[in-house]
């Protein structure tokens, strides 16, 4: 397409077609600084990576056949923080700009709508966007690596690449697999989300992963699954498979620069009905399963699966409004149903050592989802990890019983939350 235009990447979508008025795939990143933000030089910092990050700062429009991308009329203004992490992003603000840049005392966030980036590609944009910030409040030069792209050189095009239509395999691998257990509450009437984070040391989360010599997205998964599993027992309920989805970052894998989306999912898990599982023996599962579908057959296999109804011919003639059901139908019948929800760790953020003092910490926000009711992301930079755990319903029984089981297992934990 023309330089003011891009398509939708494959992964992104599904996600203007599935949008509701109550529900918006958006997610945030956000740096706590040492010192108060100043709004007017962040808005310079804003401004200044327009050119740089040409497939971020872009609307939404719709054409016939599908979404597409064009080139924003003005960067998005930066604004206070307010409400509560992730409010809903309307149609309106999405055919303006399709992220938004948010302040509050010490802290930076980001909030993305996904079919811009996934959580890899904006970390590289809030990580370039704090290193220009401090270089124009302090004057410090904050070299390209570690992540940081240099603002003032152009975009190379496999930066921009679908790297999904490049990668795709030549079969694709059936999605069929069981269903999950639901997790339930009582919604929050007016949408409402409840975070909570549990910050803790990056040093204590891996010594208790490497003490089930497994890795920390494979422990985090495995004592999630383990509460899961004492809820549902408390339910009374038939017992259905407890799974994890763990999304899968795939530039490592293929050798990718983009800076949209390319991750896929797993669903790990085990079946409750087959007997009970020591916590051990949860992790070795989680382990073996997410090592054993994480190679590049696999998933160029689950990539064709994707890919190719993209291409049909069919789909590719069918109005927008047509597709827009189609793809509802396809997520709702097996979109959220093979998980009982996410665990998306972006895993150990390394910063420039010229910005590293200016830092606290970093922090990964996922929303729930059309129905997941709670979701958790993970985020560690230097010894400081935070678990943020999110939900729209009013019992907080799930986040209460994980972080009191990362404390049972010699993982001290601070809570905090946007609620007194």
């Amino acid at each position: 397409m023309s330089r003011s235009f891009l398509r939708l990447d494959n992964a992104a979508l599904i996600f203007p077609a599935i949008r509701r008025r109550d529900w918006i795939n958006v997610f945030r990143q956000s740096v706590t600084l040492q010192e108060p933000v100043d709004p007017e030089i962040l808005q310079q910092a804003v401004d200044d990576l327009a050119p740089r990050f040409r497939s971020m700062y872009v609307r939404l429009c719709t054409g016939v056949f599908w979404y597409y991308l064009e080139q924003a009329k003005q960067p998005p203004r930066v604004q206070p923080d307010y409400a509560y992490p992730l409010t809903h992003m309307p149609a309106s603000a999405l055919r303006r700009c399709c992220f938004r840049v948010l302040y509050h005392h010490n802290r930076i966030a980001v909030e993305f709508f996904h079919a811009l980036t996934d959580g890899t590609g904006a970390m590289v944009y809030l990580k370039t966007l704090t290193a220009r910030y401090i270089t124009l409040k302090y004057h410090v030069a904050i070299p390209p690596e570690d992540g940081v792209l240099d603002w003032r050189q152009p975009a190379p095009p496999e930066e921009l690449e679908d790297s999904f239509q490049r990668h795709t395999g030549a079969k694709p691998l059936s999605r069929t697999e069981p269903n999950a257990y639901r997790l339930r509450g009582t919604p929050e009437p007016d949408g409402f989300l409840h975070l909570i984070c549990g910050v803790v040391s990056t040093q204590d989360l891996l010594d208790a992963a490497h003490r089930y010599d497994v890795t920390v997205t494979a422990f985090l998964a495995a004592v999630m699954a383990q509460v899961i599993i004492e809820l549902q027992q408390a339910e009374r309920r038939r017992p259905k498979p407890v799974k994890i989805t763990v999304p899968v970052n795939l530039r490592k894998l293929f050798g990718s620069r983009t800076l949209r989306n390319f991750a896929l999912t797993l669903n790990p898990g085990v079946d409750p009905r087959l007997g009970s599982f020591t916590l051990e023996e949860l992790c070795r599962q989680f382990s073996l399963q997410i090592a054993q579908e994480t190679t590049p057959q696999l998933m160029a296999a689950r990539i064709c699966a994707n890919v190719k109804p993209q291409r049909s011919m069919v789909l590719r003639c069918m109005p927008v409004p047509i597709k827009n059901l189609a793809m509802r139908l396809v997520y709702a019948r097996v979109g959220e149903r093979k998980g009982c929800l996410n665990i998306s760790n972006l895993g150990r953020v390394t910063l420039p050592a010229a910005l590293q003092p200016y830092v606290q910490r970093m922090e990964f926000i996922i929303g729930v989802q059309a129905t997941y009711p709670n979701n958790c992301s993970v985020a560690s930079c230097g010894d400081v990890t935070c678990i943020n755990m999110i939900r729209n319903i009013q019992e907080p029984e799930l986040e209460r019983r994980f972080f009191s089981r990362l404390v049972e297992l010699g993982i001290p934990v601070k809570i905090e939350s946007n609620q007194i």
